[in-house]
């Protein structure tokens, strides 16, 4: 049976663990508290399975996204086979961030973008549109409709920043997610990208069986 490891990072406050809770089912979270460190999850979806037919075990680590947990980093990305991004759409320094995060947890342990998964969440009465948006044009969006002018100037004044960093972010699939309104819809996307990432490993494993037996 194949065993994947997902990783959910992203900013503090964006949502992971009440993303992690709805797309494993756990227990509901009502209050915020940050996750302190790690908190793994581990699940099976029976609509995914391996190219043999053989069902796929999951374990989803819920990272902490406070810069005081970076030194605990290298532990949680080892074996990873699969990295989930999720971000606050609604809070405009998190567009700051996700390229840092992409470069640690993606590039720099070689993954490809084929296992990331960019998530944009909208959280309960955001009224975010839960429609398909570039980055590019989720920045747009949410400068024009930003009315703190601090935000606002983070936004204005890294512009350049933002269009030199969203080019190798435009590569990798890009989802919003609404659980008040649409709660399915992440939950399908989800359930694509698992079967994404265990197409790789059982596609990775025939080629080791293969060159083993020739």
């Amino acid at each position: 049976m194949l065993k994947a490891k997902i990783l959910f990072v992203g900013p503090c406050e964006s949502g992971k663990t009440v993303l992690a809770n709805f797309l494993t089912e756990s227990s509901d979270i009502t209050e915020y508290n940050p996750t302190q460190g790690v908190r793994i999850l581990e699940f099976e979806n029976p609509n995914v399975a391996s190219n043999k037919g053989t069902g796929c075990e999951f374990e989803l680590w819920d990272c902490g996204g406070d810069a005081k947990f970076e030194s605990c980093w290298p532990a949680l990305m080892k074996d990873a086979h699969g990295v989930v991004i999720v971000f606050n759409a609604d809070i405009p320094s998190h567009l700051k961030e996700i390229e840092m995060w992409y470069s640690c947890f993606v590039q720099q342990q070689f993954l490809q973008d084929s296992q990331c998964l960019l998530i944009a969440h909208h959280k309960p009465g955001s009224g975010g549109d839960a429609g398909s948006l570039s980055l590019c044009q989720e920045s747009l969006q949410i400068l024009h409709d930003t009315h703190d002018q601090a935000d606002k100037a983070i936004l204005e004044n890294n512009a350049e920043y933002i269009q030199k960093q969203m080019p190798p972010l435009n590569k990798l699939k890009l989802v919003h997610s609404n659980l008040e309104d649409e709660p399915e819809e992440i939950r399908m996307e989800f359930m694509k990208y698992l079967k994404n990432i265990i197409s790789s490993m059982s596609e990775s494993r025939d080629r080791e069986e293969m060159s083993i037996i020739t």
